[in-house]
């Protein structure tokens, strides 16, 4: 009997020194996760993402983010935030060619649109060269074509704010503020942008109707190029843009230029491999109508551009195999109707909610 009672006291004993002994020094970044509560993603038919397990979404550590991307004094001048070049309107993309910086400056491609980051598993920019997101959310800080900032300039003025102090201690347990820190707030606000609600979603879901040009078009998206029955041929772009985000994860010369034209490396600048020559990320379709101009160049003005270049692409040593039996045949020969439906068709991925979600607008 003594030894029962001695083991039922000294069980809550042990079990208390446990739990102490496996807590982190709150100061640790290591430790920084606030869990208490969670940010439930709104995935629609989507796969539940595979987010990094040392930066899961909470609610805390969202609004922080959100709070960093639109926070103006993380450029040089005070005057340019990531939401500058990343506008929530637009699909989180920018209508400019280029993006001007802090300097006046353009920068080097188009800025890519900003949702559904939590599904990408093949790193990040459109060649690739950062492999978190939370690496991506640093880069424009210190790039001299756009904000123009030294990380160290941006942690001081931010933690010289009471707000920031506060945010961070409770995003991630400490008030000390960190580029690493920064970076993985920022990481959570963009896994938390979704775009799941589209007119082809709801369809999918039964409860929309395509029209006529826009059935023609998903049949053209989704059927495969065969030039030996010309009815029954598509445009195969579902090749390249598939799944539920439209797009496979890859990086690929989609024939924009000839050998003698590429000037932009590409993937190669990353890889140093010339079989990359030219190859950029594949994007996403959804919200197509709304990301202009296109291509990581931003060349294409219109939708209407962009299918007549596939309609007959450039040849180059690096071109994807999935082109070549169209260039003998003189392309897709896609007739007037044809690029009207898809245009139709490609139209059916915007998601309003996405561009009017307030969860998602600036918090200021």
């Amino acid at each position: 009997m003594k030894l029962n009672k001695i083991l039922i006291i000294m069980i809550p004993i042990c079990i208390g020194i446990l739990i102490n002994g496996c807590k982190k020094d709150s100061n640790s970044e290591n430790d920084t996760i606030n869990s208490d509560s969670p940010y439930e993603l709104e995935i629609g038919q989507f796969p539940k993402p595979d987010l990094a397990l040392d930066n899961p979404l909470t609610k805390e550590g969202v609004k922080l983010g959100r709070m960093l991307f639109y926070e103006k004094k993380m450029s040089k001048n005070n005057a340019m935030a990531c939401a500058s070049c990343h506008m929530q309107e637009f699909a989180f993309s920018d209508t400019s060619k280029f993006s001007v910086g802090v300097a006046g400056l353009p920068g080097k491609r188009h800025s890519m649109a900003v949702f559904n980051t939590a599904w990408h598993n093949n790193e990040f920019l459109w060649d690739g060269r950062s492999h978190l997101l939370r690496d991506q959310s640093l880069e424009p800080i210190q790039d001299e074509l756009e904000m123009e900032e030294t990380l160290d300039n941006v942690v001081n003025k931010l933690q010289g704010l009471t707000v920031y102090q506060e945010q961070f201690k409770k995003a991630f347990g400490t008030s000390q503020i960190t580029p690493v820190l920064m970076s993985k707030a920022m990481e959570q606000f963009m896994n938390s942008i979704v775009s799941v609600d589209s007119k082809y979603d709801q369809f999918l879901a039964g409860k929309a109707t395509l029209s006529a040009d826009e059935e023609r078009g998903r049949f053209l998206f989704f059927t495969e190029y065969n030039p030996a029955f010309p009815n029954a041929s598509g445009a195969d772009c579902q090749h390249c843009h598939g799944g539920a985000n439209f797009e496979n994860d890859k990086y690929m010369n989609n024939g924009l230029d000839d050998n003698a034209s590429i000037t932009d490396k590409g993937r190669e600048n990353v890889t140093k491999n010339p079989a990359d020559l030219g190859k950029f990320k594949v994007t996403s379709l959804r919200n197509v109508e709304l990301t202009h101009p296109y291509m990581h160049d931003g060349r294409f003005k219109t939708l209407e551009e962009v299918i007549e270049h596939y309609n007959l692409v450039k040849s180059s040593n690096t071109i994807d195999g999935s082109f070549l039996q169209q260039l003998p045949n003189g392309g897709l020969k896609l007739t007037s109707m044809d690029k009207k439906a898809l245009v139709a068709f490609l139209k059916t991925l915007t998601d309003y909610k996405l561009i009017t979600n307030p969860a998602y607008s600036s918090p200021f």
